[in-house]
């Protein structure tokens, strides 16, 4: 699936810390497939402050991560509760779009 640098780094914001031994291995995994290189470090610049990241965007540039069925299904599970505790942001109004309602955003 393509992802942008956004929708990675939410990712990894939503994503569960904790789980059963299987779910940690397909977490670690997917946690290792989301996140960043140390080329891609130096082509976006990543600039962390707080709690805010914010990076070069005109570098912008989608990866291709390979989601399996079980990885997809603990992000759902993820962008579910939040909708469901009413704490869905507008930050992840396109993954939520793309995972749960299964369109392509």
């Amino acid at each position: 699936m393509l992802l942008t640098v956004r929708e990675r780094l939410i990712l990894l914001s939503i994503i569960p810390q904790e789980g059963d031994f299987l779910t940690l291995k397909v977490l670690r995994k997917l946690q290792e497939d989301l996140s960043f290189t140390e080329e891609e470090h130096a082509k976006y610049k990543f600039v962390q402050s707080e709690d805010k990241v914010t990076w070069a965007d005109k570098a912008e540039q989608g990866k291709e991560v390979e989601i399996g069925k079980k990885a997809n299904e603990i992000i759902v599970l993820a962008l579910s509760k939040l909708n469901e505790q009413k704490k869905l942001r507008m930050e992840h109004f396109d993954l939520y779009e793309k995972f749960v309602e299964g369109k392509d955003a």
